[in-house]
């Protein structure tokens, strides 16, 4: 083996020609099993541990400080090759001159850099000492303050693989004696739905209880760590005391993340019979014909899709953060965005929104001007950022990956499923349905949505509705008073569990 290495370093090219091959195979076989960089804790732990190994191999090999630039170059180049098919905002061109691009740069290569390329330096810069140490031709030293840096990079690379190691848990509920309480159901499982395993949080104080299903906004919302934001690990959500919750993160979603792909099979149709098989899973699970369907934003158009086509399956629909129509919304969003620019005197504002023009747009980006200003022109003493994303993923249901592609499926799936639903608008297309509905609005709603939610309201024909008017909320009401909330699903339940 010493003698083979010899050879090699006495000729530089076969080092270099050896080293470019390891590092374009790795970039190859990565591209192929993680086109969209690593998106599983085992995906993230094997990422690393394969750079590491090729680090180390292409600096011994080498055996010189070259490998360091060398290996990790020619796997960059070779990986984004390799995955030029696949489309998204975390894998498309480059885009440093908005907020999005950056969230998108920073939570796809940003990312893959640190588990992939960090630890392949540092397995270069190892394998290059043992090099010297066999060659018994030392390279520069690195000096004292280079092992200090060395050093607090492996401890950091150990520390991190530590952290995604570290699975998410939710507390088992507990009784006065601080065991778990018989006939409660706390957990996070996972369901086949649609072919793809999905993950759902199921959470109530008695099993025997009306059963919830909760669907998160977005597309790609993730609401699993809303749900347990504010009721510290081991105290229960106001609704887990009613019901059982079923915290669905939908595909492509927080801990369905890695659900995502193929992307051409992600559409509302798919949606609404993964929506329908899950409630029917729930149905046998827990003994129950029917259940309560709930949605929030996008979660408000999915559950009236589905209950519009099976509303024999549920026992009402309650939707807060009413949608109704994606595009009328987006046009309204741009009207009032482009107002208070106008009168902020926001110049660059004015600018991106007249050159972008109103929606709706093919490219996710240029979203951002119109409706990204939101809490700006429309703040109220209510709001509390901490009941939203990014803040509620700081769980501890939500692993360290869990987090991370919280906020990255929030992109990728919003670009997937958003320009499909562009035509949907629930004034023509929905003019009844056939189970009671409930729709909680905030006072602080805006415009955008609350004007169409409540002019849907008005001309839908349903066996009995209501709309609830929340004073100290906006968009998301049963998050913002959830005590008041859990007043209204308690009034519901009284009125139509049969």
């Amino acid at each position: 083996m010493l003698d083979l290495l010899r050879s090699i370093w006495s000729n530089w090219r076969i080092g270099l020609a050896a080293t470019a091959a390891l590092a374009a195979s790795a970039g190859l076989l990565s591209a192929w099993l993680t086109p969209r960089g690593p998106i599983t804790a085992t995906q993230t732990l094997t990422t690393m541990v394969v750079a590491l190994a090729v680090g180390l191999v292409a600096g011994l090999v080498m055996g010189n400080r070259w490998s360091l630039l060398v290996a990790p170059i020619v796997f960059v180049v070779v990986f984004e090759l390799a995955r030029l098919g696949v489309n998204g905002p975390t894998v498309d061109a480059i885009h440093l001159n908005s907020a999005y691009g950056i969230i998108a740069f920073v939570l796809g290569r940003g990312f893959h850099a640190v588990v992939a390329l960090l630890p392949m330096l540092l397995g270069a810069t190892y394998g290059v000492w043992l090099a010297s140490l066999m060659n018994k031709t030392p390279v520069a030293s690195m000096g004292v303050v280079g092992w200090i840096v060395i050093g607090l990079v492996t401890v950091g690379m150990v520390a991190l693989a530590v952290a995604f190691a570290r699975p998410g848990f939710t507390s088992p509920i507990v009784g006065p004696d601080g065991d778990p309480l018989p006939g409660s159901v706390a957990e996070i499982t996972t369901v086949p739905l649609g072919g793809h395993e999905q993950t759902v949080m199921i959470r109530g104080r008695s099993a025997d209880n009306p059963v919830l299903l909760y669907l998160a906004g977005g597309p790609g919302g993730a609401d699993l760590g809303a749900m347990r934001a504010d009721v510290g690990a081991d105290k229960l959500h106001p609704l887990e005391q009613h019901f059982v919750v079923a915290t669905w993160e939908q595909r492509g979603a927080g801990k369905s993340y890695a659900a995502l792909e193929p992307v051409e099979t992600l559409t509302p149709e798919q949606m609404v019979r993964d929506t329908v098989e899950l409630t029917n899973y729930l149905r046998e699970r827990f003994g129950e014909e029917k259940i309560y369907l709930m949605g929030n934003s996008w979660g408000t158009l999915l559950g009236v899709l589905v209950v519009e086509q099976h509303p024999e399956l549920f026992h009402a629909y309650i939707g807060t953060g009413q949608m109704v129509s994606p595009r009328e919304t987006d046009r309204m969003f741009y009207e009032d965005t482009m107002a208070w620019a106008e009168e902020t005197g926001n110049a660059a504002l004015i600018a991106a929104l007249q050159q972008n023009g109103p929606p709706p747009y093919d490219d996710l980006l240029a979203y951002e001007p119109a409706i990204s200003h939101e809490h700006d022109w429309n703040p109220y003493p209510e709001l509390d950022m901490s009941k939203e994303m990014p803040n509620n993923l700081f769980v501890p249901e939500n692993s360290l990956i869990d987090r991370i592609n919280g906020l990255r499926s929030f992109l990728e799936t919003f670009s997937v499923l958003y320009p499909q639903i562009q035509d949907i608008d629930f004034r023509e297309d929905v003019p009844s349905l056939e189970v009671p509905v409930y729709i909680v609005l905030g006072q602080h709603e805006a415009r955008g949505r609350a004007v169409l939610a409540k002019a849907w309201f008005e001309m839908l024909a349903a066996p009995s509705k209501e709309l609830i008017i929340f004073e100290h909320s906006g968009h998301r009401p049963s998050f913002e008073e959830p005590t008041a909330f859990v007043d209204v699903m308690n009034r519901v339940v009284e009125a139509t569990y049969r």
